[in-house]
């Protein structure tokens, strides 16, 4: 996915964090590219590092349409659910498809629905790559 990375900054409490600005919200998520990375646009990889769990972290979205936003110490990411056969489920990014872990399984009619994860900003990370 391509982002605009505003900034990377360090505080003591937490890890290196990159505030982002995607065509559907702003953020600031774990950073896991070179910390002087200048601000611009780059293709990103995200990663949830978090098990999923309906009702605590994952509900039914509000509205349609990609999303991301802080939401307090979480960030919130609005995508499509889908549900892998071995288990997992996939979000639907606005094309990226984040893999995630489901700590118990999930409804089997939330498939192809719209959902927002509520994730802690140091448990999502960007992966910076090249085309």
């Amino acid at each position: 996915m391509l982002i605009e990375l505003e900034k990377v900054a360090k505080f003591p409490w937490s890890p290196w964090l990159a505030q982002i600005q995607t065509p559907f919200g702003r953020t600031a998520v774990r950073w896991c590219g070179d910390q002087t990375t200048e601000p611009g646009e780059y293709h990103v990889e995200w990663t949830v590092d978090e098990d999923i769990a309906w009702g605590r972290n994952v509900k039914p979205a509000v509205g349609v349409g990609p999303g991301v936003r802080p939401g307090g110490h979480c960030v919130v990411l609005r995508g499509r659910l889908d549900l892998t056969v071995d288990g997992a489920a996939v979000l639907d990014f606005d094309g990226t498809q984040i893999l995630l872990d489901v700590a118990d399984p999930l409804p089997e009619d939330v498939a192809g629905t719209w959902v927002e994860l509520f994730i802690e900003r140091e448990k999502i990370a960007l992966y910076p790559y090249e085309l």
